[in-house]
């Protein structure tokens, strides 16, 4: 079956390679991303061309997750071109690095702007479409990180990420009754095929970086990246991610599964859900609120 999927955040990384694999594998996609005239105009180009030698039907729109008024548009922009959207994909976010306290209160609102506020932004363009159809699936991208093992210097972006995944499981069970399906895909530490580091937002306060380099700290900054590095194995591609996002797009309707995991460290958030999903579930059981587990047909 074939599906109308929008995707935020797509013009590098796991956003960037599940468009170019789901268009691939024949659905209609539209990569969504700020600056399409701007800064990613090659970004555009480049899809354009993906398209035309794959003969796929990968299209890009301007959606700025920062604005309701540009998540607006672009559903609009895509339901006005083909009648429906059938899959949105909350894949946008941005990550940082260095120590929590030398951020700003600032920056930590905008680093939750964008990586939980812009999914909600989305949320309220494209759910009263879905709830209309009374069917559909929102597909989140969490982090390893909420459940599994955690180093220093990522505190601002844990955060975002953990709050991103709380805002996801609770709409699960508020979409169920309307016919929406809700998965998670969980990836973890992949130091190549993203732009995480490269582009994290680094602290506001060079003074506090500075005492924690000059103090117990000193080295910590390189040590936690050459880490990073020395645990994920040389063959971890980024791509298997953009692989499970299109297995969970194509799994048969009522059966696509709550959470995938990705993660090529092991780093034990498959367990840390398990045991934090069961928990939910198990309330939703006694309360006698089980049948917003599943999807209603």
């Amino acid at each position: 079956m074939e599906y109308v999927v929008l995707i935020t955040g797509a013009s590098s990384g796991f956003g960037r390679l599940s468009a170019e694999a789901l268009a691939r594998a024949g659905h209609t996609v539209y990569a969504s991303m700020r600056g399409t005239t701007g800064h990613n105009v090659a970004q555009v180009a480049a899809m354009s061309e993906f398209a035309r030698v794959n003969g796929a039907d990968l299209r890009t729109v301007e959606l700025d997750v920062g604005s309701q008024q540009s998540a607006d548009a672009a559903v609009e922009h895509v339901i006005g071109e083909v009648g429906h959207i059938d899959v949105v994909v909350h894949n946008a976010g941005h990550m940082s690095y260095g120590p929590a306290e030398a951020f700003s209160p600032q920056q930590l609102a905008a680093l939750y702007d964008v990586n939980v506020l812009g999914a909600q932004r989305v949320n309220k363009a494209i759910l009263p479409h879905l709830r209309a159809n009374r069917r559909g699936l929102v597909l989140w991208m969490s982090s390893s990180s909420v459940a599994g093992g955690t180093p220093p210097y990522l505190g601002p972006y844990f955060a975002a990420k953990a709050a991103f995944d709380a805002l996801a499981v609770s709409y699960a069970r508020e979409l169920t009754l309307w016919g929406i399906e809700t998965s998670i895909v969980v990836p973890g530490a992949f130091t190549n095929g993203t732009n995480h580091f490269a582009h994290a937002a680094r602290p506001d306060d060079p003074g506090v970086v500075d005492a924690y380099e000059a103090g117990p700290y000193a080295g910590y900054a390189e040590r936690v990246q050459k880490a990073f590095d020395a645990i994920v194995p040389a063959n971890a591609d980024a791509a298997a991610v953009a692989e499970a996002v299109v297995a969970v797009v194509e799994a048969p309707i009522g059966s696509r599964p709550f959470r995938v995991h990705v993660d090529p460290t092991q780093d034990g958030a498959d367990v840390g859900f398990a045991v934090l999903d069961r928990l939910k579930a198990e309330m939703l059981h006694r309360t006698g609120l089980s049948e917003l587990l599943r999807a209603a047909n």
